[in-house]
């Protein structure tokens, strides 16, 4: 369920709510291949299916950078912010990447925000984002693929 934030100071009080799970998402062979041709990285842990399988994962796994562009899908699933004249996306902290995510595997996304402030006319917030990964009977596996902190300003609207 979407968290609802009706305006932008309200995220001051809201450090430390936790956010998902989001909907579990498949991660194909054909957005791989998407994203490489995107970005120009095909190198063939991800691109070369026959090859992969004798690797060291069993198969083709996602770019890392793949992964952390999910981010961008899930978290309008995680928290929706009202009452901004606009945003913008500040950059990331403290990301890892943990666990590979395999081609055919899904993968989901919970988060927290663990710090909000006011900050040049804006509210500023930290939400840290887990990729997890599905692992047996519909749970995450013990490793999330990845963990980052997103920063984003929120500029309110005119009162």
């Amino acid at each position: 369920m979407t968290l609802i934030v009706e305006k932008p100071h309200d995220l001051l009080g809201m450090v430390g709510t936790k956010m998902g799970p989001t909907g579990w998402v498949a991660v194909e062979q054909d957005r791989v291949d998407a994203f490489a041709e995107c970005t120009g990285d095909d190198q063939w842990i991800h691109v070369d299916v026959d090859r992969a399988k004798a690797g060291p994962f069993g198969g083709t796994i996602a770019h890392g950078y793949l992964t952390l562009s999910m981010v961008n899908l899930f978290l309008p699933e995680l928290v929706e912010v009202r009452g901004f004249a606009h945003a913008v996306n500040v950059g990331l902290d403290k990301l890892r990447f943990l666990a590979p995510v395999v081609v055919g595997s899904r993968i989901r996304a919970v988060s927290e925000i663990v710090s909000a402030e006011e900050i040049k006319g804006a509210i500023q917030a930290v939400v840290r984002v887990t990729i997890e990964i599905e692992g047996k009977a519909g749970q995450p596996a013990d490793k999330p693929a990845l963990v980052a902190d997103t920063i984003s300003r929120y500029f309110p609207e005119a009162a």
